[in-house]
This record gives structure tokens, sequence and C-alpha cells, in this order.
């Protein structure tokens, strides 16, 4: 079996696992009762990049790094992550640290609150504010979703590095095709039942965006309500989850290498944010959104109660694909089998937070 790195943010810091010859290793806790809502996996190098978003008490969010696998971290000694002078405004979170990929070699993006995209040019070592989404003419009417106004989702076009598609709660989609020069609205489908009109042009609580392995113009939405697909790389949105049991949830993944093959953890309600039912499994489909079926061989069959979040379920890219999340509960499941089996790698964490993963050798 490959070796497989596993980073955990948690609430009170980062675990790192190791996975060597089918046997799991963690360290930790790094960044001991630091918030860890963000965590990058650069793997573009010989030895990937691990980039964290930890969030102190005291001193605020900072971005961190380590070259070698978590042996040392480098911080800088002022945060490289920061609101310019005149912007009136200052970090409060960091919500995803997304490497680009060989398409845009060196380039890291920060998501973060107040909502704002971050770029960088040096692999994560400093990051610039993208000034022309920070002034978007619509920008003085989004409102903050339920954890705050936050830019939580980047996604890059392996076909054209000035391709970029970022998510916030609650102002929804935007698309660039110029290198983040200019940005549109991109919700053409998108429920917003909490907003005037039938099709509002921006203001939907989007909760995750993924994109299909085999065609990079399809898409995968989780929304506050509704689970939908993009044909046409998010210019229309069409829903594809009335086979769920709920189709509220936070987290949507697509599979590193099959086509038409995307995954989620329905919630009951946004006002019971639990497992719908109850149950905890996860949901694929394999024909991009027209038929589900639930996967929960491994987990628990009791009553249970762990909501999994936005960036708490992963995948490493590994063939056959291992698959891995973790829920409010502190659990922390895999599976070597892209998800057809589990089982229970940690349990009695602090909150997870976010889970990414990456073959390490």
């Amino acid at each position: 079996m490959s070796e497989v790195l596993l980073a955990v943010g948690t609430r009170k810091g980062l675990f790192l696992g190791r996975r060597r010859a089918g046997a799991w290793e963690f360290e930790g806790p790094y960044f001991t009762g630091e918030a860890v809502y963000a965590v990058g996996l650069d793997t573009r190098g010989p030895v990937p990049r691990v980039l964290v978003g930890a969030d102190s008490a005291h001193w605020g969010p900072s971005v961190l790094r380590s070259d070698d696998l978590g042996a040392s971290w480098q911080e800088p000694a002022s945060p490289t992550v920061r609101f310019p002078e005149g912007t009136g405004a200052s970090l409060e979170r960091l919500w995803q640290l997304q490497p680009a990929g060989p398409e845009a070699p060196g380039v890291v993006y920060a998501g973060a609150e107040p909502a704002a995209l971050f770029a960088s040019r040096d692999g994560g070592d400093t990051f610039a504010l993208v000034r022309s989404l920070w002034e978007h003419p619509t920008r003085s009417r989004w409102q903050p979703g339920g954890g705050g106004e936050g830019l939580h989702t980047v996604v890059t076009d392996p076909r054209d590095a000035d391709a970029l598609t970022v998510a916030v709660s609650a102002a929804g989609v935007f698309r660039s095709r110029d290198g983040g020069a200019s940005w549109a609205p991109s919700n053409r489908g998108i429920s917003a039942d909490f907003l005037p009109g039938p099709d509002p042009e921006f203001g939907q609580c989007v909760h995750k965006i993924a994109r299909d392995a085999a065609d990079p113009d399809r898409l995968y939405l989780q929304n506050h309500w509704g689970v939908y697909r993009s044909d046409d790389a998010g210019a229309h949105w069409s829903d594809i989850g009335g086979a769920l049991p709920s189709d509220f949830g936070f987290t949507v993944l697509a599979h590193p290498y099959r086509a038409d093959t995307a995954y989620v953890f329905p919630i009951a309600a946004d006002s019971d944010r639990v497992p719908a039912g109850h149950r905890c499994r996860l949901f694929r489909t394999t024909d991009g959104g027209a038929h589900w079926e639930p996967l929960s061989r491994g987990l628990p069959t009791e009553d249970h109660y762990g909501t999994v979040l936005r960036d708490a379920l992963c995948t490493d890219g590994a063939d056959p694909a291992g698959m891995y999340f973790g829920n409010r509960n502190g659990e922390l499941y895999a599976s070597a089998d892209e998800g057809e089996s589990w089982r229970q790698l940690a349990a009695h964490l602090p909150d997870v937070l976010c889970v990414r993963a990456a073959v390490a050798g």
C-alpha cells in the first residue's frame, strides 16, 4: 500500500497520521489549543509541504508550514495573510489553504474571513490580497452565513491556470477567467429561499464545491439546502439531490479519478444539524447524481450525532482511492476501498474541523 500522510485539523490542534505498510501512526497535537480550520497539502514538490491555518486565541490566525512532514515548522515573524492598510479589515479566520495544480507552479490560494481571497506565488511563503474580488461591486450587499462571512472554497482548473471558482458564505459562487483580474457571480439555478425573487444573482449560502475527475466542466455543489451539478463550469446549476434522505449538508467530494462519481454526507436540517436519520453514512453517486447509494459498512450502526463539516471529508488520490472523514464527535474514519467499507482510526479527538490526505511516498 502507498505511504499516506493524513492531516487532521481540530478545535484544539493538528494531528498528523502516516500509513506505512497498512499500519497507521499518529503524532500530535501540534499547535496545542489552537483551532485549525484549514490545511493544505502541496504535493508538487519531492516532499509534501504541509500548510496549516492555525487560530491562536491570543495571537490570531497564522499560516505555518512544514517541509519535513511535521518534524519542524516555520512561522514567519509577521503574518503572511493580512489585509493591507486602507481596507479597514483585519483577518478573523483562515477557512481554506488550496495549492493550485501543476498548471500553476508555486501558486497557493487562501480563503479568509471576512470573505477574501489571497494568492501566493511562492508556495505559501507570502500572500497578497486579490483586490478585484475584495472590491467587487456586489460586496457591500454580501451577508454572513451562520458561521460568518468566509471564503471557504477555491476550485482550480487543470486546463487553465487563469480559471478560478470560489464560494462564499453567504454570497454564493464567483468565477474568474482571467487569473482573478475580474469576477462574475455564477449562481444560476441555486436556491436561496431566504432571499426575495426566484433566481437571485448572488447571496446563496453555498457550503462546498468539488470538480469532477474526468470532466473539468462538471462541478458538484452542496448548498445550505440542495445538492447541485453544473456541466458548464458553473454557469448553470441543476438540482441532483432529490433522492437523498436530506439535501442539507456541508461537504461534497469528487472521486479523484472516476467520472461522474461524488460523495455527500446528508445532515437532517439547518435547524437540526445531526446526520440524517441519525445514521452515520455517506452517499455516493456514480452517474452524476441521477442515483445515490448509502455507504455505511463498518460505520456506527446505533443512533449517531456526529456532524461532518465542509472540509472534513477527503481522498488521498491513491489507487484504489483512500477516503477519510472526521466529525464533531471527535471520531476519525478511513476507507481503503473508495468508501465501500470503513474503520475507525481515532476517537475522542477534539471536534474535527478539516481533514486532508495525500500519497507521501
